[in-house]
């Protein structure tokens, strides 16, 4: 039903998410990070509170692993869920529990760990983490490479209908949150459309919420 990567750019500090479904809307649901702290995905039989939850560990001291540890103990149904963590050193985690759907598995690495669920095969998470290892550039293209090379490798055992990019980086918000939350076509391919039209716009979106005295042009009639 989904398969997703939590990541963090050793080069910036950056923390980011991508993930894709047969279910619609699933960054919504799913989708975690907070900058200097870590990033998330609650994912299989979604609980929504696992994400804060596991975030909120992290901001406390525990690492990606000691905060899955506790995910598993306080959360509830935990043996129908799916959680994966990547903290402030790189350092990740997954919980994956023995409910999940279908054909389920997981891979990991510094930096970058990815599970999924409902998959085309077992291969699927380790080609994501492949993916984005053997990627470099902005955060943003490393995770479109990587869920790309999911997708290559057999994705979902059908076809999948949303997804959604997450970064964050400094800032208390997301710095890039994009969606594709139904699609007949490939939610993928949208979200990295919508990336490459973002991308260059994103530092400036900063600057104009942290001063907008200081901000490029807002590219509106009568502006310049």
């Amino acid at each position: 039903m989904t398969f997703s990567l939590v990541a963090r750019c050793a080069r910036t500090g950056m923390f980011g998410v991508a993930i894709s479904s047969s279910s619609p809307a699933v960054a919504a649901r799913c989708s975690y990070a907070r900058a200097g702290v870590g990033a998330v995905a609650s994912q299989n039989v979604t609980d929504p509170t696992l994400g804060p939850l596991a975030l909120g560990l992290m901001e406390g001291g525990m690492s990606a692993a000691e905060a899955i540890a506790e995910v598993r103990r306080r959360g509830k149904f935990i043996e129908y869920r799916q959680v994966l963590a990547v903290d402030r050193h790189g350092e990740t985690a997954i919980h994956s529990g023995p409910n999940s759907l279908g054909i389920w598995t997981q891979a990991q690495a510094r930096d970058v760990a990815s599970g999924g669920n409902l998959l085309a095969n077992d291969g699927v998470p380790q080609a994501i983490v492949d993916g984005f290892l053997a990627s470099s550039g902005h955060l943003g293209d490393r995770l479109i490479a990587a869920m790309r090379a999911g997708l290559a490798a057999g994705g979902e055992a059908g076809p999948v209908h949303s997804a959604g990019l997450k970064i964050v980086d400094k800032v208390s918000w997301p710095v890039a949150d994009l969606r594709c939350d139904w699609t007949e076509g490939c939610p993928i391919e949208a979200v990295a459309t919508a990336w490459e039209v973002y991308k260059p716009q994103l530092d400036a979106y900063i600057q104009r919420a942290l001063d907008p005295r200081q901000a490029p042009s807002y590219g509106v009639p009568g502006d310049e």
